[in-house]
C-alpha cells in the first residue's frame, strides 16, 4: 500500500556513527558484543518486530568498515546509509536528507532511535506509534523523573547548590517520532550553526514553537553509555526468553 497523508508509512532511523568515547570500549560501543552479538543488532531486532515500521534505515559513518552479521540475524527491512556526521544531530539530518532524496514522502513518520538503547521493547514502540500517529506534532518516549534532582555549585569540588523540584520533569528517551518533512526542516534551521543546543529531535521541534507529546516509557530503556551499563544490558538480554 502506498503512503498518503491520511495513511502515512512509518520508518525507523537509527544514527549509528558515534565513537562511544565514554563507554571505554576498544571499538564504537554500538559494535561491542553484548549477549552474544553486537549491541546494535539487539536494537535492530527489537525494532524489526514492530510490524507498523515499513522500513528501517541505519545511518553509518562514511568510512565505517564494520563487518555486519548476515543471514537471519539481519532484519530484511533495514538498509544502511553511509552518510553519518560528526554529531548525532548531523547524522539524523543527513539521514533524513537521504530518505527524502530516496523518495520517502515528507508526510511519513520517522522514529529516530539510539543504537545504544538496545533494551527497547517492541511493545513500547507500538505504544508510541499508536499514541502519536494522529498527533499534530509527534512525540517521544520519556520517563517521569524518579529521583531528587540537584544543581551544583561552581568550583573544583562539586557541592549541592539547590534541590530542583522534580514534578513535571521527564527524562527523554527514544524512539522520538515526528513527520519526516517537519523534522528535516527543524534541523535544517540549525544546521548552519552546527546544531548547537540540539540534544535530541524533540529539542529541534521545540525551537519551532511546537510541543511534542510525552509517552511514558520504561526505566529499562536506558542508553548504554558507561562500562557498568554493559553488564546490566547483558543481564537483561540474557534473561529474555
Amino acid at each position: 500500500m502506498s503512503s498518503t497523508s491520511e495513511n502515512p508509512s512509518f520508518h525507523a532511523l537509527i544514527p549509528c556513527a558515534g565513537t562511544g568515547s565514554r563507554a571505554g570500549t576498544p571499538m564504537p560501543k554500538q559494535y561491542q558484543t553484548v549477549a552474544g552479538q553486537p549491541m546494535v543488532m539487539h536494537t535492530l531486532q527489537a525494532l524489526a518486530q514492530v510490524q507498523q515500521i515499513s522500513q528501517g534505515w541505519l545511518v553509518l559513518s562514511p568510512g565505517d568498515d564494520f563487518v555486519w552479521p548476515s543471514g537471519p540475524l539481519w532484519p530484511e527491512r533495514f538498509a544502511r546509509l553511509y552518510c553519518g556526521g560528526v554529531t548525532r544531530a548531523e547524522s539524523v539530518f543527513n539521514g533524513l536528507s537521504a530518505l527524502l532524496a530516496a523518495g520517502v514522502p515528507a508526510h511519513d513518520w520517522v522514529l529516530v532511535h539510539d543504537a545504544a538503547r538496545c533494551l527497547v521493547t517492541p511493545e513500547a514502540v507500538r505504544l508510541l506509534i499508536e499514541t502519536c500517529r494522529d498527533d499534530p506534532v509527534g512525540g517521544l518516549l520519556a520517563l517521569p523523573l524518579p529521583d531528587t534532582l540537584k544543581t551544583q555549585t561552581r568550583g573544583d569540588e562539586p557541592r549541592v547548590q539547590t534541590t530542583v523540584p522534580r514534578e513535571g520533569k521527564w527524562l527523554a528517551q527514544t524512539p522520538q517520532m515526528f513527520r519526516v518533512g517537519p523534522l528535516h526542516h527543524a534541523l535544517a534551521q540549525v544546521a548552519a550553526a552546527g546544531f548547537v543546543g540540539i540534544t535530541d529531535e524533540a529539542s529541534a521541534m521545540e525551537l519551532q514553537g511546537l510541543s511534542p507529546r510525552l509517552v511514558p516509557g520504561s526505566a529499562l530503556n536506558l542508553k548504554v553509555t558507561y562500562p557498568a551499563d554493559f553488564a546490566f544490558a547483558e543481564a537483561v538480554l540474557k534473561a529474555k526468553p
